[in-house]
């Protein structure tokens, strides 16, 4: 089943349609108050802010390609507000208090991000709904049972509750389900929709963007662009997957690749026999997992990882996926939901997320130089993206706030390895984690020692 269209960006903009025509270039210096390196989610959330904060306040964005290029377009619509690194690892820099903090901050940005929509009239197909993680096997469900004790030691036990067998039953039909660990507070959305009605919001209120105008390199006070230089006395970098792509931070953040499969519409018949009414946020359990979700005009789409990470940290060509990509995607559509196995895949594409080495995000911005970042979301950008940008506002503003005092603010951490170490890590990573998923569906044993080791080896928690 080969799909229609290959890459393309992805079937989010081939829902609504490529850009029709760039933003003009920077083609000479310019002085800004803020200069953002990156025109996706974080660096519009970023000028947002500081735009509302100080309307007087002169801000531009350089952006290699087009606003939303990245995986800021590319998603799986998932808009979660959920903490989805190492908590302890945060709580042994700071404190438990802090974390707990940070579990609220993220929560309230699903509600932020619709009222914005709202208040600049940006319509994402944002429908509330809320994240389904479904048990196939016994050790899943083990898994799954875990991971409800340990959100809940987190803070987050009032939005998560299991649900068994039969309960799984009456939303969706998923071949095997044993049951399922549900998170309330959720949305889906279309993240082409939602980021190119976002750049137009923050064009509206006077911050410029410069299109086609890739950051060559950066340093205090200036953006090196082919045709002209962004001098500011903050510049922020807001590159999350494409960081790798500048030079002098190549091994600060990996560049995880992540790929979906979109099928055709689906008719009423199938529908039918699916479920799925209540539009949740679909994955599993296995150690690889995948991310679904049912599209406003009834298409599923899939996504997992694929292939995940080529030689040098190399970055996709237009998110064209390849062929094992695809074809592992469409064995998970088939597992999941056979209903729809007979159905065209309308659509494939691919695209990078940023990893640090501890797989933990981070914001931050250094006084003295006026240099910050934010990124390393580990593929739940679309909500936490909106945190960094307000939490970057502040810092940039200078302001102290409960958000500068969260505890991924200024955390530092080590680079990734040179190659060929970090290629063969990764892989080697991932390779454990489909045996493990492949021996404990096949045995029914519990856990298996092989996903462990192949977090371990790369800093995953």
């Amino acid at each position: 089943m080969q799909p229609t269209t290959l890459g393309d960006v992805s079937f989010w903009y081939a829902d609504i349609g490529l850009p029709q025509s760039r933003r003009p270039a920077l083609r000479a210096d310019a002085q800004v108050d803020v200069a953002i390196i990156g025109a996706g989610y974080t660096g519009l959330w970023t000028a947002y802010y500081l735009k509302k904060a100080q309307p007087d306040l002169r801000v531009a964005i350089v952006e290699k390609d087009f606003a939303g290029f990245g995986a800021s377009g590319r998603n799986g619509g998932w808009c979660m507000g959920t903490f989805a690194w190492n908590h302890e690892a945060y709580a042994r820099a700071t404190s438990r208090a802090a974390v707990l903090q940070m579990v609220q901050e993220l929560e309230a940005t699903v509600p932020e991000i619709a009222r914005v929509c709202q208040a600049e009239g940006i319509d994402a197909d944002m429908l509330p709904t809320e994240e389904m993680m479904v048990a196939t096997n016994p050790a899943q469900l083990a898994r799954m049972k875990a991971e409800i004790a340990h959100r809940s030691h987190w803070g987050d036990g009032h939005r998560i509750r299991e649900l068994t067998q039969a309960e799984v039953a009456q939303r969706i039909s998923l071949p095997n389900a044993l049951g399922a660990m549900v998170v309330s507070g959720m949305a889906r959305i279309q993240p082409a929709k939602l980021v190119r009605g976002l750049a137009l919001a923050v064009e509206r209120l006077g911050v410029t963007i410069y299109e086609d105008s890739e950051a060559l390199s950066y340093d205090a006070g200036q953006v090196v662009t082919p045709h002209g230089r962004l001098m500011a006395p903050i510049i922020l970098r807001c590159t999350e997957g494409f960081t790798a792509a500048i030079a002098a931070h190549k091994r600060d953040w990996l560049p995880l690749n992540s790929a979906q499969i979109a099928t055709v519409p689906l008719p009423p018949e199938v529908w039918a026999k699916i479920g799925w009414q209540g539009h949740e946020l679909i994955g599993d359990m296995n150690n690889a997992y995948c991310y679904c979700q049912r599209t406003r005009e009834g298409r599923i789409t899939v996504g997992a990882r694929g292939v995940p990470y080529k030689f040098g940290s190399k970055i996709d060509s237009n998110g064209r996926p390849d062929p094992e990509t695809v074809r592992r995607l469409t064995a998970v559509l088939r597992q999941h939901f056979p209903a729809a196995a007979d159905y065209g895949i309308d659509h494939a594409w691919c695209g990078v997320i940023g990893v640090p080495r501890d797989w933990c995000a981070t914001v931050g911005l250094d006084p003295a130089t006026g240099l910050g970042w934010a990124g390393g979301y580990v593929g739940v950008g679309v909500s936490t993206s909106n945190l960094a940008g307000q939490t970057l506002a502040d810092l940039a503003l200078g302001k102290t706030t409960r958000r500068t005092g969260l505890p991924w603010v200024n955390r530092r951490v080590r680079q990734w390895e040179p190659e060929p170490l970090r290629w063969l890590g990764v892989h080697l990573m991932y390779r454990l984690l489909h045996i493990a998923d492949a021996r404990e569906a096949r045995l029914g044993i519990a856990p298996s020692r092989f996903a462990a080791f192949g977090n371990w080896l790369t800093g995953r928690h």
